[in-house]
């Protein structure tokens, strides 16, 4: 659990640093022509900033205030502009490096670095289901952020001053695939990097901001760990009264139909994600589903994928919906209006969900190809 401090505050000083800036900038010259390129711009930022950060909330705190007023400004609805980067938060925990994906590899005695490379093509299937929702939206409200399409020099020329964000993921996983460094480690080395970047490279950070970031983080962080560690407690309390064995038998009593368990398994994680943190939902329920998932066949690394890929999609359901709030506080907003625009979003999640659930293929090819 060192690692999930440390990708937080690596995910704040990156936007601190001027790397989502320039992550944005790059994007923008490359669909910004395109309807609906700004809001495809705002996905696949998500998707990179994901690498960095590891974590919805700070996804979307970090690339959302900077989109959601240039969206708006563009002409986009602001609602939908909220809606957009709330959903597009989710990518967060399943693009690697994932705080989910270590808390559960934990839980679950799987392999993180299998779990992280799991994660690659599923993170994928989202991100193009929300960018394929994004424009059939954006064609039918007639949402474009620039008039022509930049020329290759131009995008050149953005690529060049993106590089180091661009470079932040391939030093993280390559570094954690190479055996270099282990998933902790590398949370360390990530938050030298962004600093070394920020401060040094881009010279958008002084450490005069230092004191700011750290206390951001800190909050953050304070507020996961502590869930965390109470979640911890409830669930030795709950393995000690019996009811993970319960919860199993009842599940395996409804039918012994591998594809049949598996809806309901969806059906119940959608339910709790829209009512518990995603992380406590991971140590409490790991241990009561992983047995009923291995008895009819699911490997533990697609199961992790799919309990994952279910949570997320609660960070955008109410009550809970913690990147709804997050969304909220940054674009002034009332939750009921993201929420209401986030339904389509939330829609494109449960068939790309459906997709990675039957298809276990998504979820352990890459993991195969490696070993």
């Amino acid at each position: 659990l060192m690692a999930v401090p440390f990708f937080i505050l690596a995910g704040d000083i990156m936007g601190t640093g001027g790397v989502s800036n320039r992550l944005l900038n790059l994007g923008n010259k490359i669909v910004g022509s395109m309807h609906g390129g700004l809001a495809i711009v705002t996905i696949i930022t998500c998707m990179v900033f994901a690498a960095i950060s590891g974590s919805g909330p700070a996804t979307v705190a970090a690339i959302g205030s900077i989109m959601i007023p240039a969206m708006i400004q563009q002409g986009y609805d602001p609602g939908f502009s909220a809606a957009l980067n709330a959903c597009s938060g989710t990518l967060g925990p399943i693009i690697p490096p994932s705080i989910i994906f270590i808390v559960y590899g934990i839980v679950a005695e799987v392999s993180i670095s299998d779990l992280f490379l799991a994660g690659f093509l599923p993170g994928f299937i989202m991100t193009s289901a929300l960018c394929l929702t994004a424009y059939v939206i954006s064609r039918k409200r007639g949402y474009r952020s620039i008039d022509r399409r930049a020329s290759f020099r131009e995008v050149l020329e953005a690529a060049n001053e993106a590089k180091y964000g661009l470079l932040m993921p391939v030093v993280i996983l390559g570094g954690i695939y190479g055996g270099i460094f282990t998933p902790t480690e590398a949370a360390i080395i990530a938050v030298d990097y962004g600093l070394i970047v920020g401060i040094f490279v881009h010279k958008e950070m002084k450490f005069r901001d230092l004191w700011d970031v750290l206390r951001r983080s800190a909050l953050t962080s304070g507020s996961v760990l502590i869930i965390v560690g109470l979640a911890t407690v409830f669930g030795n309390l709950l393995t000690l009264e019996g009811v993970p064995m319960a919860v199993a038998n009842f599940i395996a009593s409804l039918s012994d139909n591998k594809y049949v368990i598996m809806l309901l398994i969806n059906i119940f994680l959608l339910f709790v994600g829209c009512v518990m943190e995603s992380l406590a939902a991971i140590i409490i329920l790991t241990p009561i589903l992983l047995p009923v998932v291995k008895a009819v066949g699911v490997d533990p690394l697609h199961f992790g994928i799919i309990l994952a890929v279910n949570l997320v999609i609660g960070m955008v359901t109410p009550p809970v919906g913690v990147n709804l709030f997050v969304a909220s506080s940054v674009s002034k907003l009332r939750v009921e209006i993201i929420a209401k625009n986030a339904v389509p979003f939330i829609g494109t999640l449960l068939v790309a969900l459906m997709v990675i659930t039957y298809v276990p293929w998504f979820s352990l090819v890459l993991v195969q190809a490696f070993k």
